[in-house]
């Protein structure tokens, strides 16, 4: 399959800079019937059998500002993971610069780097006086996509309300939309909601390169999907009702934890990519931002719910229906149920 068949124009004035204030204000569109409604008609938009599924991440505040420092040039890291042996993975800029064993100086702590960075990517050591992690919290920020220019006053506003730990480098961004009423409305309507955690890092937003979908590589993420939301989810389903999973991180998830034939508890990393000719094992629905063009997110949204998704977001675009991060959704339905 060529990338080119996941393009489509995206004006610049229809990236939303800004998140909906207030969240759940943000707008929705039901791709069953092209319908317009507010995020905040979710609850009347599923069925009482329904089982909701949200990935609860926090995100890192990954983005850390550093000098070298024999000799004061900058450098940003942009934490990715860290590893079992206590390094991490990270994104360094300006990469052609730097070499294993370059050391870095920040307020809060040091770095080096443990390898020579590879397509960006470098193994880091951090050292700071107390927790590493709360040193990163201190001298960090929480990177915000690069195509978001204007300042976010408030942080958190990049966190959903009901993130638990911290661990990603970006925000499962569907569950941005949710106050924490509408998310307590959601659960008494529903059959109820369960959690998974994906941290969020380069396999979710790298964008895909190569001149076919099938010639990209994705970057593997750390995931857990716990028995009880395993559970949950098969009364659901005995029940007759289906599995709405709140952004693409929930559906890589869950299908990672399918792919011998049924749902089962799960944990560890996944380089799951999914694509058109994909069979779904678990995900009924989705609910969605829109995505960048040739992001291997939008060829997985074209793998849910077919060719449909030309005419959902052409239709958003012609409504102004505002895209990526901080934009709007979509609720759609995977083809064929």
């Amino acid at each position: 399959m060529l990338t080119a068949d996941f393009d489509y124009e995206l004006p610049e004035d229809a990236i939303a800079q800004s998140p909906a204030e207030p969240r759940d204000s943000s707008r929705l569109l039901v791709t069953a019937d092209m319908s317009d409604h507010l995020f905040s008609e979710l609850p009347d938009l599923l069925g009482p059998k329904d089982i909701v599924v949200v990935n609860d991440t926090r995100v890192r505040a990954a983005r850390l500002h550093l000098t070298k420092t024999e000799t004061g040039g900058a450098v940003e890291l942009l934490l990715l993971e860290q590893r079992e042996d206590g390094q991490w993975e990270a994104l360094v800029r300006p990469a052609r610069r730097l070499r294993q064993g370059t050391r870095l100086s920040g307020e809060h702590l040091t770095a080096r780097l443990v390898s020579d960075p590879v397509d960006g990517i470098a193994v880091v050591s951090i050292d700071a006086d107390g927790d590493v992690e709360e040193a990163i919290e201190r001298a960090g920020e929480v990177p915000l996509p690069p195509y978001i220019t204007a300042a976010l006053p408030d942080a958190g506003r990049y966190q959903t309300v009901y993130a638990r730990t911290t661990g990603s480098a970006a925000a499962p961004t569907a569950g941005l939309h949710f106050t924490e009423a509408l998310f307590e409305r959601l659960d008494r309507g529903t059959a109820g909601i369960v959690r998974v955690e994906l941290r969020v890092g380069l396999g979710t937003f790298r964008p895909i390169a190569t001149e076919t979908v099938e010639d990209h590589q994705m970057h593997r993420e750390w995931v857990s999907v716990p028995e009880e939301t395993v559970s949950a989810i098969e009364t659901a389903r005995r029940r007759g009702g289906r599995v709405v999973a709140i952004g693409t991180t929930v559906v890589r998830a869950l299908e990672t934890a399918a792919r011998e034939g049924t749902l089962q508890p799960w944990t560890g990393h996944t380089d799951l990519y999914i694509t058109p000719g994909f069979r779904f094992r678990v995900v009924d629905r989705l609910v969605t931002n829109f995505h960048m063009p040739r992001s291997s997110l939008l060829v997985m949204i074209a793998a849910f719910m077919g060719s449909r998704w030309k005419e959902a977001y052409a239709t958003a675009l012609e409504r102004g229906y505002r895209f990526l991060s901080f934009g709007d959704a979509m609720l759609c339905d995977r083809e064929g149920t």
